[in-house]
C-alpha cells in the first residue's frame, strides 16, 4: 500500500503548492513561522465566506461588533461556486497576504490548506474547546492529529420517505429494498445522486462506510480493495441494477432528487436537509418522515458537509481571529444556525425541544451526523474524488465490474498521493 504521508511534500512541490520558507513538521503539516506570530494580537479581522450562505454569519458579525467596537469583523464575500472560492483564497495565501483572517473553509479543503503552511495550529494559546461539537465535524477539521480549524456549520444527508407509498422506516437497507416490492410501476424506489460529480462521491462513500470499508486509513494507505469496501460499492450496483435505485440516479443532483420525491415519482430520495423546508409546499407535503439513512445492519453512515473556520497562518491579530471562531461555536451562535436550517455543529442545540418542534428532522438529523464520517482529510481529495468518481459511475452502468472498478479505483488513489 502507498502512503499518502510519505509523499506529501513531493506531490506538494510538484503541485506548485508548497509555500516558501515552510518545513515539515512533526504532524505532518507545514510549519509556516508565520503563524507562530502574533498569536496574541488583537484588532479588526476580516472573515472571508461564500455568498451562499454568508448572510447567517453576518449576523453573528454583527452582534460580535457591537460588543467589540475594537476589534471588528468585516464580512468579506467569495463566490458562490466552490472551485472559484478555492482559487481566491489559494491565490491569496499563497501570496502570504494577511488580506483575509479567518477563512469559512469547505470541509474537503483543511487538510490540503494545513499541509500547505496556510492556517495556525489551533493548540497552545490558539485552543479552542470542541468539546461540545459533533465529533464527525471535529475529525473533519482534524489533519494528522492536530486541529487546524474550527467546524461551524455541519451537514448530514437523510432517508427521506413518502409515507403514503411506504408507511413504516425500514430498519436497514434489505428492508428498504423489499419495502418498494409492492409498488405500483409507476412508483420508483430510491433516488440519490449518482451523476458523475461530488454527489456520486458522497453516496458512494455511504455505501463503502455503511458496509465497513473505508478508502483510506489514518496513516493515508489506500484500502478500498477490502473486501468490506467492495460490498459497499457492490450494494449500489446491484440496486441500480434491480431497479431498487432508480434509472434517472445516475442522472441526479440534488435538485432531481428533490423533484423526483416531490413529483412521487420515487418513494424514498437521499438528501440534505433543505429537502425537507423545499418539500413542505409539494404534492407530498405532509405525507413524509425522515430517518438516518440505512445500512447492512441499521442506521448508514452519511458523509458529512459543511464548512470549518480556520485562521490565516499570516493574520496580524491572530488572538481576535480565535475568539471570533469560538463565538461562532456558542450557544447564541448556533442556535440562530439552526433557526435558519444551517445544520449547528453544537451538539446541545439538537435537543432543544422548541427547535425539534419548528423543525422535525433535527433528531434525525443528530443521529445522522453522530454516525456519520468526513470525507478523507486529504491534500490530495481533489484527486481522491475523481477516481472515486470515475470508476464508481463504470461500475453501476456497467461498463466495468465491481473487482476491475475498486482494482482501477486503488490504483487512482495510489497515483493521486504521488
Amino acid at each position: 500500500m502507498v502512503s499518502f504521508r510519505t509523499s506529501l511534500l513531493a506531490g506538494l512541490a510538484v503541485s506548485g503548492l508548497v509555500l516558501a520558507g515552510c518545513s515539515s513538521d512533526d504532524n505532518g503539516g507545514m510549519d509556516n513561522p508565520a503563524a507562530e506570530e502574533g498569536q496574541d494580537a488583537r484588532g479588526p479581522i476580516t472573515f472571508a465566506m461564500g455568498k451562499n450562505d454568508i448572510e447567517k454569519v453576518q449576523k453573528i458579525a454583527e452582534r460580535w461588533n457591537a460588543d467589540n467596537p475594537d476589534e471588528k469583523v468585516t464580512v468579506h464575500e467569495l463566490a458562490g461556486e466552490a472551485d472559484a472560492q478555492h482559487e481566491t483564497l489559494v491565490q491569496s495565501l499563497e501570496a502570504s497576504s494577511d488580506e483575509f483572517d479567518v477563512m469559512a473553509l469547505d470541509v474537503t479543503w483543511t487538510a490540503e490548506f494545513a499541509a500547505n503552511g496556510y492556517l495556525v495550529p489551533l493548540q497552545d494559546a490558539m485552543k479552542v474547546d470542541t468539546s461540545g461539537l459533533l465529533q464527525p465535524a471535529v475529525d473533519s477539521a482534524t489533519y494528522n492529529g492536530t486541529v487546524y480549524a474550527v467546524p461551524q456549520n455541519t451537514n448530514g444527508q437523510l432517508l427521506f420517505r413518502n409515507t403514503e407509498l411506504i408507511p413504516e422506516a425500514p430498519e436497514n437497507w434489505d428492508a428498504l429494498r423489499e419495502s418498494c416490492e409492492p409498488l405500483p410501476e409507476d412508483k420508483g424506489c430510491l433516488t440519490l445522486q449518482l451523476s458523475q460529480y461530488e454527489g456520486l462521491s458522497v453516496n458512494t462513500l455511504d455505501a463503502i462506510h455503511a458496509w465497513g470499508g473505508s478508502l483510506i486509513d489514518d496513516e493515508g494507505n489506500v484500502t478500498v480493495d477490502t473486501p468490506e469496501a467492495k460490498a459497499g460499492l457492490q450494494a449500489l450496483v446491484d440496486a441500480y441494477g434491480d431497479g431498487t435505485i432508480t434509472k434517472a440516479s445516475t442522472g441526479a443532483t440534488e435538485e432531481e432528487t428533490l423533484q423526483a420525491f416531490t413529483n412521487e415519482e420515487s418513494a424514498y430520495a437521499v438528501n440534505w436537509p433543505y429537502m425537507f423546508d423545499a418539500a413542505e409546499d409539494t404534492p407530498v407535503g405532509g405525507k413524509f418522515e425522515v430517518t438516518p439513512l440505512v445500512g447492512p445492519d441499521g442506521v448508514g453512515v452519511s458523509t458529512l458537509g459543511g464548512y470549518n473556520n480556520g485562521i490565516n497562518a499570516h493574520s496580524k491579530n491572530k488572538a481576535t481571529a480565535r475568539d471570533f471562531i469560538e463565538y461562532i461555536i456558542s450557544e447564541e451562535s448556533q442556535m440562530g444556525f439552526a433557526e435558519e436550517s444551517f445544520p449547528p455543529v453544537l451538539a446541545s442545540i439538537y435537543d432543544d425541544e422548541s427547535l425539534v418542534e419548528q423543525f422535525p428532522y433535527l433528531p434525525a438529523l443528530k443521529e445522522s451526523l453522530e454516525n456519520a464520517k468526513p470525507r478523507p482529510v486529504s491534500p490530495y481529495y481533489k484527486a481522491m474524488t475523481k477516481a472515486i468518481q470515475d470508476n464508481a459511475y463504470a461500475a453501476i452502468n456497467g461498463t466495468k465490474d465491481v473487482d476491475t472498478a475498486i482494482a482501477d479505483m486503488k490504483a487512482a488513489l495510489e497515483q493521486a498521493g504521488n
